[in-house]
């Protein structure tokens, strides 16, 4: 059976490259090229797929290695426009790069309705997760034109307020006093061995941080900016709300224990 997580995970073999033409980029360290929204990037060949996706770190591209759409790419390409590619319908093409950042975003939020959903400790608040999910997923559904206008703040905030009550319900679980550096800047922060389970590091810039051999069990570490963060050794077991995009930008190694639902990213050193 597959994992209630598996729609939500990118399919390139079924996406008209919708990341590498909606989005726009900046010649960075992340991005060897300016690149502006609706245009296909230099590197995109015909198939859709990538020309150096073996080799993006090595010819200056590793924020592609970072990004990942939930599987919007395949939902706004199979289901939003059935099946229709921008390529050989041309008419289609600035509708399709303009829906394509708002299913993002909700599939991002169907990601974490769904951990939600799993918490044990939580439920006494599986229906209301379950009603958000439910509509959240009838958006993702709604016609190319109602999707291109929606406004999906409100709805973010709704999501984001329940996430924030599950939260609470599984840290109140862990022992001791919790930190709560909710928001803070954290760049940089020599944070080697400490003990944040049950943390809350919502929205925490920890770019370049040393988080070599943290405890982050159980921290909720939804929005937590990685970036470059170093987690060799690290626990991450049981953190809630950890992406995929947040564990690629940061720097791990054999030792440090990813969430199982989450892969190891190839470029962690060995």
């Amino acid at each position: 059976m597959s994992e209630p997580k598996d729609d939500l995970r990118g399919d390139c073999a079924d996406c008209f490259g919708l990341c590498c033409v909606a989005l726009p980029f900046a010649a960075s360290a992340d991005f060897a090229a300016d690149k502006p929204a609706g245009k296909p990037c230099g590197n995109l060949r015909a198939d859709f797929r990538c020309g150096i996706h073996t080799r993006l770190r090595d010819e200056g591209f590793p924020g592609c290695t970072v990004y990942d759409c939930f599987g919007a790419g395949q939902k706004v390409s199979q289901v939003t426009f059935g099946g229709r590619d921008w390529r050989r319908a041309p008419g289609t093409a600035s509708r399709m790069f303009a829906v394509f950042p708002v299913v993002r975003q909700l599939h991002e939020l169907l990601w974490y309705l769904t951990e939600a959903l799993a918490m044990k400790p939580a439920d006494t608040l599986h229906g209301e997760i379950r009603a958000l999910l439910d509509e959240t997923e009838r958006l993702t559904l709604l016609p190319a034109g109602e999707l291109a206008g929606l406004d999906v703040t409100a709805h973010r905030r709704a999501v984001g307020d329940l996430l924030l009550r599950a939260s609470e319900l599984v840290r109140a679980g862990v022992p001791g006093r919790k930190k709560n550096r909710r928001g803070a800047d954290l760049m940089g922060a020599r944070l080697k061995g400490a003990d944040l389970r049950g943390a809350n590091l919502r929205g925490a810039c920890l770019i370049a941080a040393d988080l070599t051999g943290a405890d982050l069990r159980r921290a909720d570490l939804l929005g937590a900016d990685f970036r470059d963060a170093r987690l060799a050794g690290a626990d991450l077991t049981g953190a809630l709300f950890l992406t995929q995009p947040q564990v690629n930008a940061a720097r791990g190694d054999a030792r440090t224990k990813p969430p199982g639902s989450l892969s190891r990213p190839a470029h962690w050193s060995a």
